[in-house]
């Protein structure tokens, strides 16, 4: 693959996404359309990305020059589309408004803890004028009638400037922060440990066709075809029915849970649904075998394991934990993820250790060249040295997010954790998307569960308590569309470019303008439609029940819980073993990836597909070796392009029949 990324690539990846970043939100909130920005490989950008290859292979071969955008250049735009669209709704922008100003519009419905809460909250973080949010909630008057230009001349950007100027500062260090991250753990991930990026195949496949002239040939492959075909004719089906009720329909879920008892051993598969998706099937037959297996092994464990309790005698109900941060920590045993997450988060570090090494000896540039020398042939280039400036940026990241937090009311211990903390979870969970092809993850508990239940709220005090519940629901929480995945996606796209600043600098403009359309589109849709009418149900439900578990902490104080830390020492001690085995056993079947996703609510829609998946790969690994493999594995990816490409056409025929068929589970 051609190894140049030209500015062309990165100004029509920065236009493109601007536009999606507008759209998205107007699409998914407004309209109720099918989703086009959700997960860590959205609709959108991969539909728009596709057709990129298409024009630019035909424009290549009409005009018999290289194409206008080559295939790594098409990979960049196609990661800068999903940062845009990331923060553009699920990263970011869905429950921004909802967070900031849910102290003061609904303080009106009798939750105490507006009451309770908005005493120790900054003022700074929240608009100050109750008639402003008012507007937001409900629309101005006659806006319907207004134009654009209309609509955003009457927003009071007095009241809003300083609130999204505060909490502008702590996104972008977050931003920062990840970006940094890339950058020093990028080449470890890449080059050094060759991680598989399952969800950058499909993408990466075809930019390798359109770079070696064979896109058409590409296309015309049998067994890309004849996936196109199962997946376009289920869709095809299936949307015909939904249209008109007289056409059969073909089944995509499976309601198993029937076939379990509500009680006893099995009672955790009580609700168990199979769901079958074939891009899902797709992404889990390109993953390798070792880590599809585990995804569903480990699931049905976990469904094992809240049985087995049951059995025993030794179910305890939620509020044994004490305090519930995350969305989707709805078992107690959920709460090993915690102890789980940070012995992986250290199994990485000692993975990268070396690598690590270099870039600290690199702080001092005499002592770097010398130890590069020793250890490299003669004559190595000072291009290879490891950059430095990631490290350092990381460190001053940090910082500024531990002052930033003291600055508004944390102690400052807790502000110094607690960065560290989102930092955890959030390279732990792009390692998960990243090598486990996992287009769905959401967190089974989050930062502050962990501290909580580790320290208490002694450590916070109550102002911190509040304050740090806030911060964490802005980026820490909800983790459906996450921005470092993308980030590392963006550092494999670009793995043989030697011009990596034209990357970083693309992301970052692309960061920068996403963080200011998302808040100006949300502004405008907000004054324009009223947040009340706009789909932010989901939103307006886990930010009240952050609200809410935050004020009974701020009520009745505790201490380290008992459960959380036996919960949590178990997963840290079955993570170490499993990482241990992992290591050492060659024969080994599981991967630790496995256990950290059993409890995971996405793993209720996904582990069936990686099921079938992972058998398909057995069996064609089996018994047709790597050759077949090669062959077979373009029915996967026109699993994937078939799913993705009906997925678009649904969602345009959509915005004109005001009808929506969802390919994808919601």
């Amino acid at each position: 693959m051609t190894d140049r990324i030209r500015f062309r690539a990165v100004l029509a990846g920065l236009a493109l996404g601007l536009a999606l970043c507008v759209f998205t939100p107007y699409n998914d909130a407004y309209l109720r359309n099918t989703p086009i920005g959700n997960g860590n490989f959205p609709l959108a950008p991969f539909f728009v990305a596709a057709w990129l290859f298409v024009l630019s292979a035909a424009a290549s071969r009409l005009s018999k020059k290289p194409p206008p955008l080559n295939g790594m250049e098409i990979l960049t735009a196609w990661v800068l589309m999903i940062l845009f669209t990331s923060i553009g709704w699920n990263g970011l922008a869905e429950t921004f408004f909802v967070n900031i100003t849910a102290p003061q519009h609904f303080a009106k419905d009798a939750f105490r803890w507006t009451e309770v809460l908005r005493p120790l909250l900054p003022d700074a973080w929240f608009p100050d004028s109750a008639a402003a949010v008012k507007t937001l909630y409900n629309g101005l008057p006659n806006a319907k009638a207004m134009g654009v230009g209309e609509v955003l001349s009457h927003v009071p950007w007095g009241v809003w400037l300083q609130p999204l100027l505060v909490w502008a500062a702590f996104i972008l260090a977050s931003f920062f922060v990840m970006v940094c991250l890339m950058r020093l753990l990028g080449k470890q991930w890449v080059m050094n440990e060759r991680v598989m990026f399952p969800l950058f195949r499909v993408p990466q496949i075809m930019g390798q066709a359109l770079d070696q002239g064979r896109f058409g040939s590409f296309w015309a492959d049998r067994f890309l075809i004849a996936g196109l075909f199962l997946a376009g004719f289920l869709h095809l089906m299936n949307g015909m029915h939904y249209y008109f009720p007289s056409v059969p329909e073909l089944p995509t879920i499976i309601l198993a849970g029937k076939y379990f008892p509500k009680f006893g051993l099995f009672s955790g598969f009580y609700k168990l649904k199979l769901y079958i998706v074939p891009a899902f099937i797709g992404f889990a037959f390109l993953t390798t075998r070792q880590i599809s297996f585990s995804f569903w092994v480990f699931f049905i464990l976990a469904g094992l394991s809240y049985g087995l309790l049951y059995v025993l005698g030794l179910q305890l109900p939620e509020a044994a934990l004490g305090v519930t941060f995350g969305a989707d920590l709805y078992r107690p045993e959920g709460a090993q993820s915690i102890g789980a997450y940070i012995v992986f988060f250290l199994f990485l570090a000692w993975l990268a250790r070396h690598h690590l090494k270099e870039t600290f000896l690199c702080l001092y540039k005499p002592l770097c060249r010398r130890r590069l020398g020793e250890d490299s042939r003669p004559g190595t280039p000072e291009d290879w040295l490891p950059p430095v400036w990631p490290l350092w940026g990381l460190l001053f990241g940090v910082l500024f997010l531990a002052a930033w937090g003291w600055w508004f009311g944390l102690p400052p211990v807790a502000a110094l954790i607690l960065p560290v903390a989102f930092i955890i979870v959030a390279v732990v969970s792009a390692r998960v998307v990243c090598q486990g092809g996992l287009p769905y993850f959401t967190l089974t508990a989050a930062p502050m569960d962990g501290m909580v239940g580790f320290f208490g709220t002694g450590m916070f005090g109550q102002a911190g308590i509040a304050c740090a519940a806030v911060m964490q629901k802005m980026l820490f929480l909800d983790m459906r569309s996450a921005v470092l995945p993308t980030l590392f996606h963006g550092s494999k796209a670009c793995e043989k470019n030697q011009a990596k600043c034209v990357v970083v600098l693309g992301v970052t403009a692309a960061l920068l303008l996403a963080v200011g359309t998302a808040f100006v589109t949300m502004l405008y849709l907000g004054h324009k439609y009223g947040l009340r009418d706009l789909n932010l149900e989901w939103a307006t439900q886990t930010v009240l029940a952050n609200y809410e578990n935050a004020q009974r902490l701020v009520d009745v104080p505790t201490g380290p819980n008992k459960w959380t830390l036996i919960y949590s020492g178990a997963g840290a001690l079955i993570m170490g073993l499993l990482i241990l085995c992992y290591y050492r056993l060659p024969w080994w079947p599981l991967h630790p990836l496995g256990y950290l996703v059993a409890y995971s609510t996405g793993m209720k829609v996904l582990w069936f597909s990686f099921f079938l998946g992972w058998m398909c790969n057995h069996l064609c690994l089996h018994y047709g070796g790597t050759a077949l493999f090669n062959r077979l594995r373009f029915l996967f990816v026109g699993l994937i392009l078939g799913d993705f490409l009906m997925g678009g056409f649904y969602a345009l025929l959509s915005l004109w029949t005001k009808t929506v068929y969802n390919v994808f589970p919601v």
